[in-house]
């Protein structure tokens, strides 16, 4: 390393945000990018480890400890060389990606691991700043035609990393523009679109066709897509949402997370929605029920849209903001996460369980609900009981279920008629070949619900198999 005692020298200092009381008042990002002195200055705690664990924490197997290297020394167009050499999308990790390598760091074994994540977000934007992000179509055609149904993370990881080997690449998005839930499931203060737009106006010009608004399935049908294509890519997410089905849920006011983040994120794309449907927590009460990060994506879009008061539930307890026994290092923890949108105001209460929901004249006004204590029965497994004389009601004009999601929608995947798995994702053996003939899978669709970073991950492994699967060699690389 540059500084083999930077780590000694030097604290951690992540990348400051906008001050609360401005940022609020719009959708814009909340990181400010930091100065490149100080990113170098950051870059420089990262140590001359005998074995760099990041590698391990990173589903992308990043190679950290060079970029880190090459920023302290300055030598950035290096830097984005290695960087891109195993991610496809280094300027959404660096913004979204929850950093399991930063967990896996060996100097947080006795301090503050390193900043892997802003500088990851560093080197790509001085990237672009530089003009060094440039078209670099294949120079060769496989003659090949391959379709990629989805245009999210794994989607996207995989057409590119098929154009590379020069594949004709269309990727097909039910919605009017690409990105899957980049697009419309990521609010703008944490993923400003212009980002990824810039991203995908060089894969076009690249030469991956994108075609939106079509419904693979319902407007393109089956048969047309395995007569036109060599291979098919299903990468649709994992769309189906968990309910929560209580005494009252028919009441109005309540929605699933992913309905309002993407009514949000298109309302500000300029899109209108008619006042029937218009989901907006506009000087009401808003509980969100689940504590994870989209819990935490709608407590920041309620602040946005002007909300009266905000509430977040949990119905497991508070995670400690340590790591624990059961956590110990390099494994990823389960640790108190307070996000920018928790920093923003509001409440949150763990132990929670909702009993039901109750209204008047259709429309949702209260939350019955009760604390519950979590223990093991006797094989060890969970058991949710409800403390005794612990009922309380909270009020509410707005409900988000932001509880995760079950499955992949099954219309597609039917008409093709692919295996499931007993969870019903799409089942694939190790190459992620499907039960189907020339059929594949990647990403949340055959993995289930999971972080952007295996999304890319799982797009990467997947046209490595599928190149080889066409050509019968490949040289692209397994990550």
């Amino acid at each position: 390393m540059g500084d083999v005692k930077g780590f000694l020298k030097v604290k951690r200092e992540p990348a400051p945000y906008r001050p609360v009381c401005e940022r609020v008042k719009d959708f814009n990002e909340v990181t400010v990018l930091r100065k490149d002195e100080k990113s170098r200055e950051q870059s420089s705690r990262c140590m001359d480890c005998g074995v760099p664990f990041c590698h391990w924490g990173c589903p992308l197997g990043n190679y950290i400890p060079e970029w880190n290297d090459l920023i302290f020394r300055g030598q950035w167009k290096k830097a984005i060389d290695v960087l891109s050499a195993t991610n496809n999308l280094p300027e959404i990790t660096g913004r979204i990606c929850p950093a399991l390598c930063e967990f896996a760091c060996v100097l947080g074994i006795n301090d503050d691991p390193v900043t892997i994540r802003e500088d990851e977000l560093d080197i790509i934007e001085y990237a672009f700043k530089q003009g060094w992000i440039k078209p670099n179509p294949p120079k060769k055609r496989t003659g090949k035609k391959i379709a990629v149904i989805g245009s999210g993370p794994a989607g996207l990881a995989c057409a590119d990393q098929l154009n590379k080997a020069g594949h004709n690449v269309t990727v097909f998005e039910r919605d009017d523009k690409a990105g899957g839930i980049l697009r419309y499931g990521i609010p703008n203060f944490k993923l400003d679109k212009a980002v990824l737009d810039r991203r995908i106006k060089i894969w076009k010009k690249e030469g991956i066709v994108f075609k939106m608004s079509v419904d693979v399935g319902e407007g393109y049908k089956v048969s047309k897509l395995k007569k036109d294509f060599d291979a098919i890519v299903l990468a649709g997410g994992s769309r189906v949402p968990r309910d929560l089905k209580i005494p009252g849920r028919e009441l109005y006011g309540i929605h699933f997370a992913m309905d309002y983040l993407v009514q949000s994120n298109k309302r500000l794309a300029g899109e209108n929605i008619h006042f029937s449907k218009l989901i907006d927590a506009k000087n009401k009460k808003v509980v969100v029920i689940g504590g994870g990060d989209t819990g935490a994506d709608c407590v920041g879009t309620a602040h946005r849209q002007g909300a009266s008061c905000v509430v977040q539930i949990e119905l497991l307890p508070q995670p400690p903001e340590c790591r624990t026994k059961d956590f110990p290092w390099p494994k990823y923890p389960m640790l108190l996460k307070t996000s920018t949108s928790h920093q923003e105001g509001g409440d949150r209460h763990w132990s929670v369980s909702t009993k039901k929901f109750t209204g008047g004249d259709g429309r949702v006004q209260k939350l019955s609900c009760v604390k519950v204590e979590i223990g093991r029965d006797d094989k060890g497994c969970m058991m949710i009981k409800d403390v005794p004389g612990s009922g309380f009601e909270i009020e509410a004009d707005l409900v988000i279920l932001a509880l995760g999601f079950m499955h992949p929608e099954k219309g597609l995947i039917s008409g093709l008629g692919v295996e499931l798995d007993p969870r019903g994702n799409v089942k694939t053996d190790e190459h992620y070949l499907a039960s189907v003939k020339d059929v594949f899978a990647a990403g949340d669709m055959r993995r289930g619900q999971s972080l952007i970073v295996w999304a890319i991950s799982e797009g990467r492994r997947a046209a490595h198999s599928i190149d080889k699967y066409l050509m019968g060699s490949t040289r692209l690389p397994v990550l």
